[in-house]
């Protein structure tokens, strides 16, 4: 599993070592991750340009260290100082003595770069690049790969936040832990690939954010035995669809049968069209508690305006995930009322509404935004989007690291619907069911776009559910 702290926690863990250690190691070993990184990005040392933007903290101690390194390997290197009064002293000597010098065109050098690595503001930075250094930051993202140190220079590292010009980074080599901006939207576009190197912290268990790997899916995946009957493997209760979206039924039914349901009961009046598709699903007119013996409830996509089985569906005794229309008239009493677990799946317009704000404020606040909800109405929250957010009232929120862009496309947030109804009706708590069912639903999105990505239907990527289990268990 992949885990990201915050500044706080990473900054006590650093002063904790650095006591144990001489003056200077802790820089020295991330100088030392930092220009190996470097170098294999280079692919051949000798000879190459590297320009450093540093600025005046540890960050661009550590840019000037391994450019140091980088020069005594027979680079070209220049720094460009933004605080030449305040760089970093000991970097600074070291960067000369390997033959390194301080630019005096940065722009020029910039334009000769062969890689450029930004180290102008550290994890403790906030706001926005001064013109400056923004304007250095593009100049850079326009002529040649840009390796970030530590993570993207003006974004937040706590929250994935970016108020005003940040750099854009094909690469972050970040130190200690993984920071949780690094892995949300809108700062998570700008670090590109990453890369952690371990400088010896001694971290809490708990972390602030957590992303599952195959590893941690395939553990909590559940499996049939001999002994399986439908009713062991999960039955899914699904009240979708309308006479104007019958689709919305079809897609979160094949989400809950691909997603390992022993059964589903569709509640609704897309019966017809359900059944065409697929004739397994058990069928019933409503409302749902006559509908027969089910393990969860799925509400909401697609039934526009009618959400009268919505009530009825709360007051069930077995987990509910609610999404969609469902959302728009659910209130916080009546899930704090329930004494089974609730799953909220709001996009960011849905959140927007739920928490009385623009849409563009959730977008650029994922993180605070996903939290406020779970907090506010008391259920686990899964806030989908370019980074899907899986939260509740306490304790690490989870991000998903297999969305894909192909996901933007309609229908197939039914399907993760039914996918994550699927794997609550199993018995994964809400959390769980909400992180693998996200990370299912990335996996079958880029099986169903292909290694060089295509358009894709939200009915392919139920298609390709099948697969990303195979994927991830084997």
């Amino acid at each position: 599993m992949r885990t990201a702290y915050s500044v706080e926690t990473v900054r006590a863990a650093e002063r904790e070592l650095m006591a144990r250690l001489p003056e200077g190691a802790l820089m020295q070993r991330a100088a030392a991750g930092l220009a190996a990184a470097c170098g294999e990005l280079l692919g051949k040392v000798y000879g190459s340009r590297v320009v450093l933007l540093v600025g005046s903290g540890d960050n661009g101690g550590d840019a000037l260290y391994a450019g140091a390194r980088l020069a005594r390997r027979g680079a070209g290197v220049a720094a460009v100082l933004l605080s030449p009064e305040r760089a970093h002293q000991g970097g600074l000597a070291a960067l000369r003595a390997a033959g390194g010098r301080v630019s005096d065109e940065a722009l020029r050098d910039i334009g000769r770069a062969g890689l450029v690595v930004d180290g102008i503001v550290g994890i403790g930075g906030r706001g926005g690049l001064r013109p400056e250094a923004a304007q250095l930051a593009r100049a850079a993202w326009e002529s040649a790969p840009v390796v970030a140190v530590d993570l993207p220079s003006g974004v937040d590292a706590d929250s994935g936040e970016v108020h005003g010009e940040a750099v854009r980074a094909d690469a972050t080599v970040t130190f200690g832990a993984y920071k949780p901006g690094l892995l949300i939207d809108p700062a998570r576009e700008r670090a590109g690939a990453l890369r952690l190197v371990d400088i010896g912290l001694t971290l809490p268990q708990e972390a602030e954010l957590e992303a599952l790997q195959h590893a941690d899916v395939a553990e909590l995946l559940p499996r049939p035995t001999p002994e399986s009957d439908k009713y062991r493997r999960g039955v899914v209760g699904v009240v979708a669809g309308s006479a104007r979206y019958p689709g919305a039924a079809v897609l979160a039914v094949a989400g809950a049968l691909r997603g390992g349901a022993g059964a589903v009961r569709y509640v609704g009046p897309a019966a017809d069209a359900v059944l065409a598709r697929f004739p397994e699903t058990l069928v019933h007119p409503g409302p749902p508690d006559k509908a027969g013996r089910v393990q969860s409830w799925v509400i909401g996509p697609g039934i526009g305006d009618e959400a009268d089985a919505l009530e009825d569906v709360l007051a069930a005794d077995v987990p509910v995930l609610v999404d969609a229309d469902g959302l728009r008239f659910l209130t916080p009493e009546q899930v704090r009322a329930r004494t089974a677990e609730t799953l909220l799946t709001p996009h960011a317009g849905e959140a927007a509404a739920l928490l009385g704000r623009g849409r563009e404020e959730v977008e650029a606040a994922r993180l605070a935004s996903v939290r406020e909800l779970a907090a506010h109405y008391g259920a686990t929250v899964l806030l989908k989007g370019s980074t899907t957010l899986v939260a509740e009232a306490d304790g690490p929120v989870r991000v998903n690291p297999t969305g894909t862009g192909w996901l933007a496309t309609a229908g197939s947030g039914d399907v993760l619907s039914g996918v994550t109804g699927s794997l609550l009706a199993a018995g994964l708590p809400a959390r769980d069911a909400g992180s693998v069912g996200a990370y299912l639903h990335g996996l079958a999105a880029r099986r169903a776009a292909g290694p060089d990505g295509a358009p894709v239907l939200a009915s392919e990527v139920a298609a390709h559910l099948g697969t990303a289990w195979r994927d991830v268990t084997h």
